[in-house]
């Protein structure tokens, strides 16, 4: 008796669990669905925005396209202190290469004596922060991040590359 009792028992959880899975999956699939729409929705916008987002490189200009622009005196920066307990210091010549048919070429670039102390101060802040050795190692990426950081500045995509002209480490 007792063990139909308990298989009685045991069947009528199973059924009791049944029926919650099937409410469960009832009241839940369609807000799932709906949730990955609005997913599919979000990540599509983000993927048209970061598509249309890219950053031009000088190599993708065409070189009747590109005019550039030299910071009149080289920079003299403290570099970020090494391993080795010492401080050193960078002496930098730059390049600007810009687009010439951006829009932001015909607001700034004209103009740009006039912004090169907003430059030098942004360069400045930017390798400042690396090391001598960080600097020698991989100097491309931190022209890369140069140039990020003044197209942040003036709200444009018209600088598509920075270069440098002469480097001194000391």
């Amino acid at each position: 008796m007792k063990k139909n009792l308990m298989s009685v028992l045991i069947l009528a959880l199973v059924v009791v669990n049944l029926v919650l899975t099937a409410i469960l999956t009832i009241t839940v699939l369609p807000q799932a669905k709906k949730s990955n729409e609005l997913v599919e929705k979000v990540c599509s916008a983000i993927d048209l925005e970061l598509q249309s987002g890219e950053m031009k490189n000088a190599s993708s200009v065409p070189m009747d396209k590109l005019a550039t622009y030299d910071l009149a005196d080289s920079l003299t920066i403290n570099l970020k202190d090494s391993k080795d307990g010492s401080s050193h210091y960078a002496i930098i010549a730059v390049t600007l290469s810009m687009n010439t048919e951006s829009d932001g070429y015909k607001t700034y670039g004209e103009k740009l004596d006039e912004k090169a102390s907003l430059i030098a101060s942004e360069i400045n802040n930017i390798v400042g922060k690396y090391t001598i050795e960080e600097m020698k190692a991989d100097q491309e990426s931190v022209q890369e991040e140069i140039q990020a950081d003044l197209q942040k500045l003036f709200d444009s995509d018209f600088i598509v590359g920075v270069g440098f002209k002469q480097v001194t480490y000391q």
